[in-house]
């Protein structure tokens, strides 16, 4: 009897064939058994590794977005929150009460809507002035450069509520740091104690605490891409006779055009979409100068219990960013350079 039959019968009586043994066909014992595993369709492993994730998303974004625009569509209050199947349908009532700049509740969205694009653009435009400015500052080597980056950032690493509340009390009116410094120290407001919390200067209060937690981010970014810009660069353009602006001019933001782009787009969207920052600094009844469309929204949904009504401003929220990037992003990439 030849090898091969004693491989064959060895296989064939469930033996396990031993090394330099080959099975029927000549395969082997191991290609006989990797024949017998099931095989993935050609290109299903990407689909396959991906399919977590796209369940993941569409437990935790799409489904609440297809419920909250099904709210939108009906008359979902108070009366109806124990079985919301029974709400009935109002079609786009709900909407035309949102933008509605005559009656109430559309005045009082479209004065929230204004209020945030002001908070947003000014926040934005301070956070990337400032990280702009300190990550130049801390592009050349000097002793000490690495603490001041670590306690640069510390704004940013902070938990928002701690964050937050401590600014609460800081803005305090009798016993607040901030009066203090500006009416004790520096007689800047002519003695008096400003109310920072409540009435207009809610909104420079607000402006403050966004751009203290934001512009350690718009750093952190910048840092990471000045390090992609070469020394090389810089050192003749000095030798050209270019000075610190010239080479800002021309260099430096130049170089950093992608990395702005996606950074100033994530800071407008974190800033318009930001409910943490005037919830906690406000409390639910935010005044004129804080209400940001988030926390309106939820004072529409879960204070008066108008779901119906709150959904709608959610959805239309929703449209406007949506338009909003879909414009930012089109007019950035036009300018941008065709080798870009």
């Amino acid at each position: 009897m030849t090898s091969a039959e004693v491989s064959a019968a060895a296989v064939s009586a469930g033996g396990t064939a031993r090394p330099g043994e080959t099975g029927p066909g000549g395969r082997g014992p191991a290609g006989t058994r990797r024949g017998r595993r099931p095989r993935l369709p050609p290109g299903a492993l990407p689909y396959l590794l991906l399919a977590p994730a796209v369940v993941a998303e569409l437990i935790v974004h799409v489904v609440p977005i297809a419920v909250g625009v099904w709210m939108s569509f009906k008359e979902l209050t108070l009366f109806y929150i124990r079985d919301w199947s029974k709400a009935p349908g109002r079609g786009l009532g709900n909407y035309r009460v949102a933008v509605d700049a005559d009656g109430a509740i559309g005045a009082d969205l479209l004065r929230s809507f204004l209020v945030t694009l002001a908070v947003t653009l000014l926040a934005v435009a301070l956070s990337w002035l400032f990280g702009t400015a300190a990550a130049i500052l801390m592009q050349d080597r000097f002793r000490g450069r690495g603490p001041l980056r670590a306690l640069f950032l510390v704004p940013y690493a902070l938990p928002v509520y701690a964050a937050v509340m401590t600014w609460a009390f800081m803005f305090q009116r009798d016993n607040g740091l901030v009066n203090h410094l500006l009416a004790d120290q520096l007689h800047l407001t002519g003695g008096d104690r400003p109310f920072w919390l409540i009435g207009g200067n809610s909104f420079w209060a607000l402006v403050t605490v966004v751009v203290w937690r934001s512009w350690p981010f718009a750093f952190l970014v910048l840092t990471a891409g000045m390090q992609s810009i070469s020394r090389d660069l810089y050192e003749a353009s000095a030798l050209d006779g270019a000075g610190v602006w010239r080479q800002i001019r021309h260099i430096t933001l130049p170089a950093l055009r992608p990395v702005n782009q996606v950074l100033v787009l994530v800071l407008f969207l974190w800033t318009f979409n930001d409910f943490n920052t005037p919830f906690v600094l406000f409390g639910k009844a935010a005044p004129d100068g804080g209400d940001l469309v988030s926390v309106h929204i939820y004072h529409a949904s879960f204070v008066t219990w108008n779901f119906g009504t709150g959904s709608a401003m959610s959805v239309l929220l929703l449209l406007f960013l949506l338009l909003a990037t879909a414009a930012y992003l089109f007019a950035t990439s036009r300018r941008r350079p065709a080798h870009g």
